[in-house]
């Protein structure tokens, strides 16, 4: 039978486009997000209106899932983020704390609430990092933080639980074409500065990424667990050929 997977965070651009790709891949998708009207554009089996940045959110999300197939997903993508570009001395406590519940706190939260559904079982995971938490970004130290903590995260989360056959990767993307970037991206003097700065010009589709993540839930990655793979056209591994 079709593997069930939940994609968190699926009306967001990233998450959109993984579970419309899942699901044409003939995966049963249980699409998680906050928001229920931009939930409804999403292509999936099912969508649940659920904040997993919350204890109970997470476990809603679980339940619809078993709800819908008698079964807990086989996989789990946690696409739930947020960004902050502001240097650390003019960043509040209160966006701090928010930023992190809603890209560490929440990928803490999935994670414990899949493995328990797991109960025993095999399966793999794949959650969103960055970029700036794999090189020095200026401007980006609390999304640094945070970021750098899914990755740690799922380093031992795929130390722990290898001998039951559960997988944890995550995918660093860099600036990538969604709505949470389009404010950045629509002025075309700032959106040529922005790709300038990576080897592989231009700027990434959401779609792209999605790719990456999805491969890395199927068999072709069987033997990839604990890792990071950065999707940002060589951004953090080589240098531009400046013209």
């Amino acid at each position: 039978m079709n593997p069930i997977v939940l994609v968190t965070g699926a009306s967001g651009g990233i998450g959109r486009a993984l579970a419309a790709r899942l699901l044409a891949q003939g995966c049963r998708v249980v699409a998680a997000g906050r928001d229920a009207q931009r939930l409804a554009e999403v292509e999936a089996s099912v969508r649940v209106a659920a904040d997993t940045t919350m204890p109970e959110g997470a476990a809603q999300a679980m339940a619809a899932c078993q709800a819908a197939f008698g079964a807990a997903p086989e996989l789990l993508a946690h696409c739930v983020g947020s960004t902050l570009i502001a240097p650390l001395h003019r960043t509040r406590w209160e966006t701090y704390r928010e930023l992190m519940r809603v890209n560490l706190d929440s990928a803490v939260l999935m994670l414990q609430a899949w493995v328990a559904a797991r109960q025993g079982g095999a399966g793999a995971a794949v959650f969103a990092s960055s970029v700036v938490a794999r090189i020095g970004v200026a401007n980006h130290e609390a999304i640094a933080a945070a970021k750098g903590g899914v990755e740690a995260l799922v380093r031992s989360a795929a130390a722990t639980y290898a001998p039951q056959g559960l997988r944890f990767n995550a995918v660093a993307p860099g600036l990538t074409e969604t709505p949470m970037t389009a404010a950045l991206l629509k002025v075309p003097a700032q959106r040529e500065a922005a790709a300038r700065q990576y080897p592989l010009a231009g700027v990434q589709t959401a779609a792209q990424v999605a790719e990456v993540m999805a491969w890395l839930l199927g068999d072709g990655a069987a033997r990839l667990t604990g890792q990071v793979i950065a999707v940002d056209g060589g951004f953090t591994t080589v240098r531009p050929l400046v013209r």
